[in-house]
């Protein structure tokens, strides 16, 4: 069966209702005549039975007739085109399929339906051009009918495996390409299919079988092929293998990430631990990275590679492994890396030029001779196969070595993977360079780390938040103010911004004082007032303990003095909104309509200066409202401004839409120069609710006997989530807050639980007294219950209300809750 024979079945979809069918015997040699047959050919019965089928179509075709015979014993039928002859000599296109017809005495036979193609485009092309065109084409081609399964397909796809086309026949992309996501590329064709809209240029990676070991990437189109009528018969797709351009991208997007993620810190083991990070496992499985004792210690080098090798001591600084790579295969962090004389680490650090190797020897031990436990695996038996050594240097100085290995199922290491190894290490090499150069002034450089602003806010379901800032000293890129997110119990967020008087590294220190300050206050779950309460007596009380008096130049203890702050408290399951404020301006509220308010908010002393106590005020904020919290160098044009022409300046900014994180930077590009007066801070955050379906609260009598019920409620809230694994956790959490509640409390018990990115289970009572935890001993009777929610979930607490306290717990929705519990009862 000639391939243009196939094509053309594809490009003309066979109708069985309109075939004309005839009976053949296994000679090929007509049994069976009908009227349809006698329609199409002009035949009478009489003259057509006994005729051979050769003598029905052209002379050309007819020639052909002992192979359509052995193809169609072997392969059980055969579909394709034909030429026949009428009666009259005239010839018409027929597409033709013969199948096998077993007779009840079991006399085989066989059945042809022909199908004629009066308006097939192209058919007076000449068959050698059409066949040569689809089999000697370097482009894999296929067709697929409505089922998605081959019905023809050329030689050239055999390069992707799968076998031959003959092979394929009948079968669906996933049977014979397994190591491919069948699913993606299906959904493709149906696309095609209802729409009729061809896919240019798709682009799917994956492993075929004629390259199980290597992953390829392939560019497909697909065209919806129809019959006269517009009706879809089938998918025509071809494939090109871009193996080579998808490989380049994928080094520069490696190379992209290294120049982002290495070298944002002078911190030694960072950088090196960036190194290692950004080649797994994109690069490379397990990578290591071992510098000199001497580097870590800041030390000058003499340049060039090492000479003695024997008193040279490498410590790990840096590695990183996919989830297959055993625990054995890595040294940990900080500990000493021992490698023997003459082994190839070693070699690379004599020589100071790399070294791989393709197909390690699956019997050789690994280098390192002091793992724990003083076993030496093979590499056969960490199924390591291929490794890279590159040796680290900078300014014609070895700093140290890095390592990298692929596992057996990967491509060995070639000569571009060299070669993009040196280029990632000798990125990283500068930096480790410039950080041992810098490690004299570490003091600064770790002042400076923990002052700096959040590089992402942490993810939550309460706000969308975006920030921005923007610093009044653009040399040193250090000031005092700062803002920040802090996900709270309950669902809650805290939203704070602050500022510190001054600039530079004096102002950064103090400011990171007071961010972390914040957050330990927060972690207690008190209110805005009272935070910022505690807050201003910790600056008051270290100014004093400094000898120094309020707005006196000193320490960064005393750089907190005249600080101001504004603290909010956001509910997402009520939209409940309170806020205190220290020395600091209101913040702004953007309603969902885009009108612009200014909370009325009494405004409380600067921290550490004394005054009257802060007051907070309660507001409820409709789904979407936007909260906008700033500095006062938002507001500020030189050095005396008006708070009025200012607020008006930034209602107008913030009367903007688009994206929350570009509102962001377009308010603060509207209203700040780009060498500011004063350092600017904006917190911008949308609130949300959480829907009635995340939220399920029960009002509990104070009676022991409820307790069962009040667990039973409980696990039938999970099961209509979803959450049945967490079950047997929660009824234990739920029976002993609830059962603390009714024995030390009076009053009303209120039992709710939230569905967030966590499990809440919150316990209101009327008591005024917090819960202690206890370890008690074996022989004691009681006091157990906290212990065991302490150990059950992910972490709990208590925060107090107008109307008492609540007892809450979190378990985390991604991991197994029953887990924990294994591990206490065994």
């Amino acid at each position: 069966m000639g391939e243009h024979e196939e094509y053309g079945v594809a490009r003309q979809r066979f109708d069985v209702a309109d075939a004309a069918p005839l009976l053949l015997d296994p000679q090929g040699v007509v049994t069976g005549w009908t009227g349809e047959a006698g329609r199409l050919l002009a035949y009478p019965a009489a003259e057509a039975v006994g005729r051979k089928l050769a003598d029905l179509l052209t002379a050309e075709d007819a020639q052909r007739v002992p192979d359509l015979v052995e193809r169609c014993r072997r392969d059980g039928g055969w579909t394709g085109l034909l030429t026949a002859r009428r009666r009259d000599g005239q010839p018409v296109r027929v597409a033709a399929r013969i199948t096998p017809a077993e007779e009840a005495h079991g006399g085989a036979r066989w059945l042809a339906l022909l199908s004629e193609l009066a308006d097939a485009p192209g058919w007076d092309m000449s068959r050698t051009v059409l066949e040569r065109m689809v089999s000697d084409a370097p482009v894999g081609i296929a067709v697929v009918d409505t089922d998605l399964r081959f019905v023809w397909s050329n030689a050239a796809l055999e390069q992707f495996g799968g076998g031959p086309p003959a092979r394929r026949l009948g079968l669906r992309f996933a049977d014979v390409q397994p190591g491919l996501d069948a699913q993606a590329v299906e959904a493709q064709m149906r696309h095609v299919l209802e729409t009729g809209e061809p896919v240019v240029g798709y682009e799917h990676v994956g492993r075929v079988l004629s390259a199980p070991l290597r992953e390829t990437a392939h560019m497909l189109s697909f065209t919806r092929l129809e019959d006269d009528r517009g009706r879809p018969m089938g998918v025509y797709y071809t494939v090109v293998d871009i193996t080579e351009r998808h490989r380049a991208r994928q080094r520069l997007a490696l190379l992209d990430r290294a120049n982002e993620s290495i070298g944002r810190s002078l911190d030694l083991t960072r950088t090196a631990q960036e190194l290692a990070d950004v080649a797994v496992p994109g690069l490379a499985d397990l990578v290591t990275v071992d510098l000199l004792e001497t580097v870590l210690r800041g030390a000058e080098l003499t340049p060039g590679p090492l000479v003695d090798t024997d008193r040279v001591a490498l410590r790990r600084a840096g590695n990183r492994a996919t989830e297959e790579c055993g625990p054995e295969a890595v040294v940990g962090v900080g500990e000493v890396t021992a490698y023997p004389a003459g082994s190839p680490p070693v070699r690379c650090l004599t020589t100071g030029r790399p070294w791989h190797v393709e197909r390690l020897d699956p019997l050789d031990r690994v280098w390192v001779t002091d793992l724990p436990g003083g076993r030496r695996p093979t590499f056969s038996e960490l199924g390591l196969h291929s490794v890279m050594i590159v040796p680290v240097r900078a300014r014609g100085t070895t700093l140290g070595i890095t390592t990298f290995f692929r596992r057996h199922g990967r491509e060995p290491f070639d000569e571009e993977d060299l070669r993009l190894a040196e280029d990632l290490v000798s990125r990283a090499a500068v930096c480790v360079d410039n950080a041992r150069r810098y490690t004299r002034e570490r003091d600064a450089a770790l002042v400076l780390q923990r002052s700096l602003l959040p590089h992402r806010l942490p993810e939550q379901d309460a706000v969308e938040a975006a920030a921005c800032y923007r610093p009044a000293d653009e040399l040193t890129g250090l000031g005092g103010d700062w803002y920040d997110l802090i996900p709270l119990s309950g669902a809650r967020v805290a939203l704070v911004v602050g500022e510190v008087p001054g600039h530079g590294i004096d102002a950064a220190a103090a400011m990171g004082q007071l961010r972390t300050a914040v957050r330990t206050l927060a972690a207690q779950d008190l209110p805005p007032e009272e935070v910022l309460a505690h807050l201003d007596d910790l600056v008051a009380r270290s100014a004093r303990e400094e000898g120094a008096e309020p707005g006196a130049a000193g320490s960064a203890g005393t750089q907190c003095v005249g600080a101001g702050c504004v603290y909010v408290v956001y509910d997402p399951v009520d939209g409940g909104c309170s806020m205190a404020a220290a020395g600091h301006p209101a913040p702004a509220v953007v309603l969902p309509d885009g009108s612009v308010t200014f909370v009325d908010l009494p405004q409380g002393p600067p921290l550490g200066v004394g005054g009257p106590p802060f007051e907070a005020v309660e507001l409820s904020l409709v789904e979407g409202s936007t909260l906008a919290l700033h500095t006062d160098g938002l507001l500020a044009r030189g050095e005396t401004w008006a708070v009025d022409a200012g607020r008006e300046r930034l209602r107008r900014a913030l009367e903007g839409a688009g994206p929350l994180d570009a509102r962001c930077r377009n308010v603060v590009d509207a209203l700040v120069p780009a060498r500011p007066y004063d350092d600017v801070a904006l917190l911008m955050a949308r609130t949300k609710r959480l829907g009635t379906e995340q939220v399920a609260a029960w009002d509990l009598d104070p009676d022991p006997a409820l307790v069962a019920d009040t667990r039973r409620t409980a696990t039938r809230q999970l099961s209509h989530w979803g959450l049945d694994e967490l079950a047997f956790t929660t009824e234990l959490v739920v029976s002993e807050l609830v059962t603390n509640a009714i024995r030390h409390a009076t009053g009303p018990i209120r039992l709710r639980l939230i569905r967030e990115r966590a499990l809440v289970c919150e316990v209101l009572d009327s008591g005024a007294t917090a819960p202690h935890l206890r370890h008690p001993r074996t022989t004691d009777e009681g006091g157990r219950g906290l212990l065991l929610v302490s150990q059950l979930t992910q972490r709990w607490g208590t925060r107090f209300v107008p109307d008492g306290k609540i007892i809450w717990a979190e378990q985390s929705l991604t991991e197994l809750a029953e887990l924990p519990v294994a591990a206490l009862l065994e």
